[in-house]
């Protein structure tokens, strides 16, 4: 197995200036519609970031220039802030989580509005990038794009980068990604090891063919990323997927309650498609000191609800088919 990784990393994993932006636009051309591209970015209260990443875009590959990106989207996940002004002011068109197939009741969780933006978009390609990054350069969408552009076995592309993790003043220049080394990392290792070779299998900046996403089962929550890496292999196939170097990563850090949910997540999302069983008690209990100094115990639920691919959603079927 540490032979067929090794074999993989050679021959699918890549960095960014691999493939020259013209080089991509030349074969985006040639592609026709299979070349379409959309780029999609899922947003909860990101007003301080989400424009800039927006800018950026639209200024490096939507121009006269460099026409890659045919589409751009931000999916609203229910934002309380000005999320949808800054980012329609910004030149995305904005789609709210609740506007794409009302018949299914939306509920919270990144996974959600991922999968309801197969429906939202047009693109052959959709490009997914968190919408809380920092210093954001195009880089990262035109490299995870790039594969796809250019190799026709390639199916699934993740970006790669260092991950610091940034506190007030401090930086660790390694410390970020503390879910993917304690819990995602492992379990990969473990149970699916020919995706041992993915240096961020948890991130959020990602690539793939329409015909594959519309194939596979979305997790609502945060467990979506992990999913997708084991069921596209189980789908596609390891030479099907790939890495591309972009570089750094900065965003948003979150507290260790929050990532305790999100380990949590993501352990019973690969508890799932380990052996489809149900857990005697899938919830999480997390504690915060009371106002009388002790220990309060607090109980969330571990969601594993997950939304069939979508190309069995007549309504998705219905506009593929028109």
């Amino acid at each position: 197995m540490l032979e067929e990784v090794q074999r993989w990393l050679e021959r699918r994993s890549w960095s960014v200036a691999d493939r020259p932006l013209d080089r991509l636009l030349a074969a985006k051309r040639t592609a026709g519609a299979a070349g379409t591209v959309s780029v999609v970015l899922p947003a909860l209260n990101e007003e301080a970031t989400v424009g800039a990443i927006v800018g950026e875009i639209r200024r490096e590959l939507m121009c006269e220039t460099a026409p890659l990106v045919d589409e751009l989207i931000v999916m609203d996940s229910g934002s309380t802030d000005r999320t949808a002004e800054v980012a329609a002011r910004a030149g995305a068109r904005v789609v709210h989580r609740d506007e794409v197939l009302p018949r299914i009741p939306a509920v919270p969780g990144k996974g959600e509005v991922l999968w309801r933006s197969l429906l939202a978009t047009s693109g052959e390609i959709i490009c997914f990038v968190d919408a809380d990054l920092r210093d954001f350069d195009a880089s990262f969408v035109y490299g995870i794009v790039g594969p796809l552009l250019t190799d026709p076995e390639v199916q699934l592309v993740k970006a790669m980068y260092d991950r610091p993790l940034e506190t007030g003043a401090a930086v660790v220049p390694a410390g970020g990604g503390r879910v993917t080394e304690l819990v995602a990392r492992p379990l990969l290792n473990l149970h699916w090891p020919q995706l041992a070779g993915f240096v961020q299998p948890l991130g959020g900046e990602y690539a793939g063919r329409r015909s594959l996403l519309e194939r596979l089962p979305f997790p609502v929550g945060y467990g979506v990323e992990l999913a997708m890496l084991v069921d596209a292999l189980a789908c596609a196939g390891l030479d099907a997927l790939a890495q591309v170097d972009v570089g750094v990563r900065h965003h948003r850090h979150q507290d260790c309650q929050a990532l305790g949910r999100m380990a949590a997540t993501i352990y019973r999302t690969a508890q799932v498609r380990l052996a489809r069983t149900t857990l005697v008690r899938p919830v999480l209990t997390q504690f915060d000191r009371g106002p009388q100094g002790g220990f309060e115990p607090r109980v969330h639920e571990v969601v594993a609800e997950e939304r069939p691919p979508m190309i069995t959603v007549p309504e998705y079927a219905a506009r593929r088919a028109a």
